[in-house]
């Protein structure tokens, strides 16, 4: 009920494009600028509905991935659902000037700030690094050292999201650790994991449990639920453990 009425608080804004990048072959990122946005705190989402000519709506939801440093501007990662209908429309077909309904931010329970402090433990499936993204930028931002550690799990090296941008952060001294598992190709020189993540990988890759990390798992149900259920058989605190699950319509 208490989401439900803060939804009905929540008004649609009018966000205009102002830049938009290709992230992978299937993922793009789309910056808005939004007169009266209100500002977001890290790992939070808005909803975005599409209106055709005949009156039809359609809404989905999209993990912010911007900092909240960023302002008046938001960035959306949208991955490509072939078979969806707001996925394809965003990315194949919207352009710099176009405008779309917004509405948010939405969402207090998944968000970290740095005055939260860590160490951090970012765990992320495929295009649930968004909002991982957004902790990270926020962190780089406030020229935050928290010690962090993300572990990305991608299909392959290509559909690494924010590829180049998390080696660039990695190599500045900031302290953050990332490390990938590709599950179905792999360059031929890849020493790293090839697997699914599993509790033995994150007993190798997560911090000790007596450091009580701070960790955000994003992606998949199945692999969200997989990956918490591993941390808490490994003796991690539940409360320390949010998670943020998103379904195959390509929303989080």
């Amino acid at each position: 009920m208490a989401g439900t009425a803060l939804l009905g608080r929540l008004s649609w804004q009018v966000g205009e494009v102002i830049a938009t990048h290709a992230e992978t072959t299937r993922t793009r990122s789309i910056t808005f600028a939004i007169a009266s946005w209100p500002g977001h705190r890290a790992g939070q989402h808005v909803d975005v509905r599409l209106t055709a000519e005949d009156g039809y709506q359609v809404e989905r939801s999209y993990s912010i991935a911007s900092p909240p440093e960023d302002g008046q501007r938001i960035t959306l990662t949208v991955e490509r659902i072939d078979d969806g209908e707001v996925s394809p429309y965003l990315i194949d077909e919207l352009r710099v000037g176009d405008r779309l309904e917004l509405r948010g931010p939405i969402g207090g329970h998944f968000v970290w700030e740095v005055q939260l402090g860590g160490p951090l433990l970012l765990v992320a499936g495929g295009s649930g690094i968004a909002p991982l993204m957004a902790m990270l930028r926020h962190r780089a931002a406030a020229r935050n050292a928290v010690p962090a550690r993300l572990l990305y799990s991608a299909r392959s090296y290509e559909e690494v999201v924010y590829r180049d941008e998390l080696a660039r952060i990695g190599s500045d001294g900031s302290g953050l650790e990332t490390i990938y598992t590709l599950t179905r190709s792999q360059p031929a020189d890849w020493t790293g994991y090839r697997r699914r993540i599993d509790t033995e990988m994150l007993r190798e890759v997560a911090w000790p449990r007596d450091r009580r990390p701070q960790t955000f798992i994003c992606g998949g149900t199945e692999f969200v639920e997989a990956a918490a259920a591993s941390l808490v058989a490994l003796g991690h605190e539940p409360a320390r453990i949010k998670t943020e699950r998103f379904g195959p319509t390509g929303g989080t």
